[in-house]
């Protein structure tokens, strides 16, 4: 069972239940999934991009990735609807308890000049984005096999009402905000 899942249940809930005064255990906020989002701009001249970009996602959600593609045209941007411009995995479960503490505790800590993570990052309805900017600090990806750092984004989807609740839940998971 992973860490991060044993954490929610004997730490998290029982604080998150005094915190906000909840009276049944269903209203407790949780994490309904994560999904991490790579855009290839570059697919459209490189096809090979898109394949590399594919790897890294795999090798760092351990689920394979599905390539999006292009829903409108943009002339400027030279993409056409239907090209492949990016990849994402939606992870839940195990496997999302498992990506989160592997960010928390180990690729977000060997990020340069890392100060903690924006609490400005919220939608309003409690939900986290994060953007990474290179793909390096996971401990899956070798540095000498890359062709081209990118970022990443990922989105951390929560059952909480409030910004506040998400971000009380995510501090308690062990979240490194600023501050």
């Amino acid at each position: 069972m992973a860490r991060l899942r044993d954490r929610y249940i004997q730490e998290v809930v029982p604080a998150l239940i005094r915190a906000f005064d909840y009276r049944n255990v269903m209203q407790v906020p949780r994490l309904h999934k994560v999904v991490v989002n790579i855009g290839v701009g570059e697919a459209t001249q490189n096809a090979k991009a898109l394949d590399a970009a594919v790897k890294d996602l795999a090798a760092v959600s351990g689920q394979k990735p599905v390539v999006t593609k292009a829903k409108k045209s943009v002339a400027a941007f030279k993409v056409r609807e239907g090209n492949p411009i990016g990849a994402t995995v939606t992870l839940r479960g195990m496997r999302m308890y498992h990506f989160l503490d592997k960010l928390f505790n180990v690729a977000l800590p060997r990020h340069r000049d890392f100060q903690g993570a924006s609490t400005k990052s919220f939608d309003g309805r409690g939900n986290y984005t994060l953007g990474l900017r290179e793909q390096l600090v996971f401990p899956e990806i070798e540095y000498d096999k890359i062709d081209k750092v990118r970022g990443m984004e990922i989105s951390i989807v929560t059952t909480a009402r409030t910004d506040e609740e998400a971000r009380r839940l995510l501090q308690l998971l062990g979240m490194p905000f600023k501050g």
